[in-house]
């Protein structure tokens, strides 16, 4: 439908409150001819993509927002967007402005691709035509991969529901849009429902009776079940299909093996994925490099190449390329290292572009416990140190000490254990690098420990993987959409176990179906076959549950659901074994010892000598499954990772990973723009109890996202929906920890301290290692300091709009008074913004 046309017959209440120039208003059409701008058009595409919100949505009001984004010469398809964009601006008010800009962001789409508007009586025949010309057109394109023409593609386009469109809020369309959707330079050929057939087709090519299969998939996937990770979704059904998210290698102390690592890496952040490099095994400054009879330059100088090789590069044309580079804490250039970040100092020794993490053994946490030193060495020195963990560590690291006093170490160097950790923490707390894993737990934990070590984590540190100069690690990610699992105010568990069954069966045809940049990572994935299911949506879970994240019901509900994932994980990897044989290196693996995730803590308690503080019950009977990974084995060297999910949880609207609540409003920016976060369940809730109206959405603004301290807000909703800086940091530890009983590699923990208290940081750093947990993600820290709002009222808020958060309630007027405010000349007034955050919450990388 085209928005420009002769027409006058205006709707009256419409032009009463638009602004009269708008009448003039001339729209250049396709043919290049001039018409009048059509408002009632406008007025009845917004009524279609309102249809089943009009209860709470004020078309009149979206109108009178559109009139900021038009102007004289206006082309109909900007106007489209227009409408979107003021669509979007009302986003705060309800979550379903949110749902119904993604329905006009798919009309637009739905004309790209078909030419034809979805006001059309045959849509669904178009949309399914549209389907079925987009896969011959993708592969004519030399875009997609041939094999597509295998399935019967008219079978497969009528298992597609369109109704499944709706599901899509704003904001996730709008990145599939952006980022996902197959397109060319004259635009896209793909729709939301054949882009998620498209990938269960892509992750069904050597399944026996694939195009069932691909039904099964594309069911899960678009129902928002289960959410392959970024890599999987660009790539599936394409001409290279790389579709693994994580790479981890280990650098050798020999120049042709690191600048061979330059490349390696170069060619996986190419292909889309994300990179993490050990750095420990290369020889400190001043060592001695005999060949050539001089002294090493030390690892900096090779860090600052890598930083540049991630800065030259651009994964897939779609998104940043991302490195991170291990180093474990006795190499001699550790402090150094530890720099690296900084924006002070010699810009050679710096690295803006690259990510560092600490590889921490548990005898340096001893010695900070015991206020004891820690001795620092060059690897050419101590080659074995890198390579040993747990009791032979401690046993060969003192050997050294002894060594290095008795003269028979050259490079060496004694700190106090407690000072280089005060460092770590000061320079994670400035810089937010480098982040916190531990080497032991690590390993110790493995279940590919009769193969091979840990050097290193990945990029988000939930991949826990072998590397050698011979296997470059991959992992495959896929997540869960846990809140999607609730009904009825309960978890539906046999809806879980059918969604795994499918999700690790995906997980592990990614393997086979992989392209692989390096022929490293294909012989470690081909031989050990690692996946890494994880989840997302527990926020959204507790929510539903009506569960406050601080709560011991919280921990119960994070321990009893992870270990039902966790259980049915190997259960489907056993069951493919069963169909399909063991993976490579099985003989000899923990599973084939009959030692399960959560057995190991009795073993790391065992190397450490003291208690890990974690329950080893549950709830399920696992003797079953013991007995039948006995008989048949494991798929899967390694089957669950929780990531990050920062993207993928935007496509299908729920909150990351593990994660609580950031901000229940903020203004969240990424590759495909701005976008208002709102949380919808709060809204939900304040409006079964009548407390949802423009004066409670000011406050919360005010407040910049919390409702603590709104005093109309009952104490139960204030409990259930704090935001992450207001939650104990060490009770999310705890959180993790039981939930990490049950998981093979580990899980991507983000830490939020509010405040500057560097007794808390280390004690919440020091409760994870007591807890037995393997790595930590990224430190997020809230300051004191307030930002202030540029367009706040100075005579509702106070001129320097600093928040007294012991009287919430002196700043802000009544709804009467503030309703008054905002109709000023028949103009509507939003003086209040949103908080935007500087940066990201999240990291959008792995998913």
């Amino acid at each position: 439908m085209e928005y420009g046309s002769n027409t006058v017959n205006q709707d009256i209440s419409v032009r009463g409150i638009m602004n009269e120039s708008l009448y003039s208003i001339k729209v250049l059409r396709n043919d290049g001819l001039a018409s009048s701008l059509n408002i009632e058009r406008m007025k009845a595409s917004l009524e279609w993509a309102a249809a089943g919100w009009n209860h709470v949505v004020d078309i009149e009001l979206i109108l009178q927002e559109v009139s900021k984004y038009l102007f004289d010469g206006i082309r109909a398809h900007e106007i489209a967007e227009s409408l979107i964009l003021a669509v979007v601006a009302l986003m705060e008010r309800d979550p379903a402005y949110g749902y119904i800009a993604g329905k006009l962001l798919f009309k637009k789409l739905f004309k790209e691709v078909t030419e034809h508007s979805t006001m059309r009586t045959d849509r669904d025949l178009m949309y399914t035509q549209a389907f079925v010309d987009g896969i011959h057109y993708g592969i004519k394109q030399g875009i997609y991969d041939v094999r597509l023409q295998e399935f019967d593609l008219e079978f497969l386009a009528s298992k597609l529901v369109f109704e499944r469109d709706q599901l899509f809020d704003y904001m996730g369309l709008r990145i599939l849009y952006e980022r996902y959707f197959s397109k060319v330079e004259s635009g896209h050929f793909e729709l939301p429902q054949a882009f998620w057939m498209r990938v269960a087709m892509g992750l069904s090519f050597n399944e026996a009776n694939k195009n069932e299969m691909a039904v099964k998939f594309y069911d899960i996937l678009s129902t928002f079940h289960y959410t392959p990770s970024t890599p999987t979704l660009l790539h599936a059904g394409l001409k290279r299909p790389q579709l693994s998210s994580c790479f981890l290698n280990t650098i050798e102390d020999d120049l042709h093996h690191i600048f061979k690592c330059y490349g390696d890496n170069a060619q996986l952040s190419k292909w889309s994925g994300g990179v993490a490099t050990d750095f420990s095994n290369i020889r400190a400054c001043g060592a001695r490099i005999d060949s050539i009879n001089t002294e090493s330059q030390g690892v900096v100088p090779f860090l600052k190449i890598a930083n540049d090789v991630t800065a030259a590069i651009n994964r897939s044309g779609k998104r940043r390329a991302a490195t991170v580079a291990y180093l474990e804490t006795w190499h001699y250039e550790i402090e150094d290292f530890l720099d690296l970040r900084k924006n002070t100092g010699d810009e050679r020794r710096r690295t803006h572009d690259i990510n560092t993490a600490n590889w921490i053994p548990d005898l340096f946490i001893k010695r900070v416990q015991e206020d004891g030193v820690w001795t620092l060495f060059s690897p050419d020195e101590v080659p074995d140190l890198h390579h040993i963990y747990g009791k032979s560590f401690d046993e060969r690291y003192v050997f050294y000490e002894q060594e290095a006093a008795a003269g028979r170490i050259k490079l060496h160097k004694t700190v106090e254990a407690k000072m280089l950790w005060r460092k770590m923490l000061s320079r994670l707390f400035e810089t937010g690098h480098p982040w916190i894993t531990f080497k032991d737990p690590s390993n110790i934990r493995s279940p590919q420990d009769h193969v091979g070590v840990v050097h290193s984590s990945n990029l988000c540190t939930e991949i826990l993987l072998n590397t050698s100069s011979q296997e470059t690690a991959v992992c495959n990610l896929g997540s869960i959409n846990l809140g999607m699992h609730i009904h009825n105010g309960v978890l539906h568990k046999s809806m879980l176990a059918e969604t795994i069954q499918y999700a690790v069966r995906m997980l592990d045809n990614v393997i086979d179906i992989n392209f692989y940049p390096t022929i490293e990572g294909q012989n470690a994935n081909y031989r050990h076959r690692p996946v890494g299911l994880g989840l997302m949506g527990f926020q959204d879970a507790l929510y539903k549950l009506d569960i406050p994240f601080d709560s011991q019901e919280a921990i119960k509900f994070a321990d009893e659901s992870m270990e039902l994932i966790s259980y049915h994980a190997i259960n489907t990897s056993a069951d493919l074994a069963k169909e399909r044989g063991a993976y490579s290196s099985y003989k000899g693996s923990k599973w084939d010892r009959n030692i399960f995730p959560c057995d190991t803590l009795d073993l790391l308690e065992k190397e450490r000598g003291l208690p890990i503080k974690v329950p080893r019950s549950g709830v399920l009977d696992w003797q079953p499954l013991r007995e039948k990974v006995r008989t048949y084995g494991m798929r899967n060297s390694n089957v669950m990772a929780i990531a990050p999910t920062a993207t993928i949880s935007n496509i299908v609207g729920c909150f990351p990973c593990i994660e609580p609540i950031y901000k229940n409003l903020y203004v969240k920016s990424n590759m495909s723009g701005e976008f208002i976060v709102v949380n919808k369940y709060l809204i939900a809730d304040l409006q079964k109890i009548g407390l949802w109206n423009d004066a409670i959405l000011n406050k919360i603004k005010y407040f910049d996202g919390s409702v603590q301290y709104i005093e109309e807000i009952p104490s139960h909703i204030k409990s259930k929906y704090k935001e992450a800086f207001e939650l104990d940091p060490i009770h999310l530890v705890h959180i993790t920890a039981h939930r990490g009983k049950w998981v093979d590699q580990s899980i991507s923990h983000n830490v939020f301290i509010k405040g500057t208290s560097g007794k808390l940081l280390s004690d919440v750093y020091m409760e994870g290692w007591n807890y037995g947990q393997k790595t930590f993600y990224y430190l997020r820290t809230l300051g004191a300091s307030q930002i202030e709002k540029s367009t706040l009222d100075a005579k509702e808020f106070g001129f320097t709009q600093k928040r007294d958060f012991s009287n919430a309630n002196a700043f802000v007027r009544s709804e009467t008074q503030e309703g008054q405010a905002q109709k000023q000349n028949g103009e509507v007034v939003n003086s209040i913004k949103a908080c935007s955050l500087e940066q990201d919450p999240e990291c959008d990388v792995c998913q």
